[in-house]
């Protein structure tokens, strides 16, 4: 299983994957789901990849050399690509190309065609943008109103980015948000494993150094392994516990309500039960 998360903001862009494929008893594999394409002072891409690894490689690979035919001018490749738009529109070929190779020996062997992808960057002349690429090669685009894009297991590590992340989130205060993610997920899924890839992009660089290889020794971390536990216990135990009567707190548990009401089977003394 896996989980990523990229994130679009005012300021760039963060991307961060775990690595695990596997997660039987004494099945456990790593592989990179992370990958940078990267012309320094040109353009700048990151793909994050969930779901069936064969199909997620093939795609990878494909990707660097894929021809989009174009009905006038030269095949479009995501290094020629003038959009970002466009270079998903590569990508999304390079799943369909997977798809007509692949699909049919795979379902022959009971296998679903599962992948799914964030894709984002930025290409000189044009803003950020970042994708969510499905099975079929087809897309979305991250908006303002939804800022960011989880594939794989991400049930655990959503409630903290719906809380937390707007376009205006700092950069670093968006990595930690991420990181915070991840660790809930790792923590309740152990199909989610380190090591961690974490990359932020400032906008308008076109590169980026900003690059961190993360494993269980990683001194931050662990300390947001450590802290974050620690004070969730603490809003926790801070919290009124439940007051069924109204004059001891005021924030009543049993409050007056007209339209909810227990319903009740109430017997009478001369029924018989069966």
């Amino acid at each position: 299983m896996t989980y990523c998360v990229g994130i679009r903001l005012n300021a760039g862009l963060v991307f961060l994957s775990d690595s695990r494929t596997n997660a039987g008893l004494d099945a456990i594999s790593t592989f990179r789901k992370m990958i940078i394409y990267e012309k320094p002072g040109d353009r700048f891409m990151v793909l994050l990849s969930a779901g069936n690894l064969s199909i997620s490689q093939s795609v990878r690979e494909i990707l660097q050399v894929e021809k989009l035919p174009q009905p006038d001018g030269e095949p479009l490749t995501i290094w020629n690509a003038k959009s970002m738009f466009d270079a998903t529109r590569v990508l999304g070929s390079a799943v369909r190309r997977v798809f007509e190779h692949d699909a049919a020996a795979l379902h022959n062997a009971g296998v679903d065609f599962n992948a799914n992808m964030i894709f984002g960057g930025q290409i000189k002349g044009e803003a950020m943008r970042l994708f969510h690429i499905y099975s079929a090669g087809n897309f979305i685009e991250a908006t303002r109103e939804t800022c960011f894009f989880q594939i794989g297991e991400s049930k655990y590590g959503k409630p903290i980015l719906d809380r937390v992340l707007t376009p205006t989130t700092p950069l670093e205060e968006a990595a930690k948000c991420a990181l915070v993610s991840m660790d809930s997920t790792l923590k309740s899924n152990l199909s989610v494993g380190l090591p961690l890839d974490l990359l932020v992009y400032e906008e308008g660089k076109l590169r980026s150094d900003n690059i961190a290889v993360i494993d269980d020794q990683n001194p931050y971390f662990r300390m947001i392994r450590g802290t974050w536990g620690q004070r969730l216990r603490e809003v926790f135990e801070a919290i009124d516990d439940p007051h069924w009567d109204g004059s001891d707190t005021t924030h009543p548990l049993l409050a007056p309500s007209e339209r909810y009401e227990p319903m009740r089977k109430i017997s009478r003394p001369d029924e018989k039960i069966v």
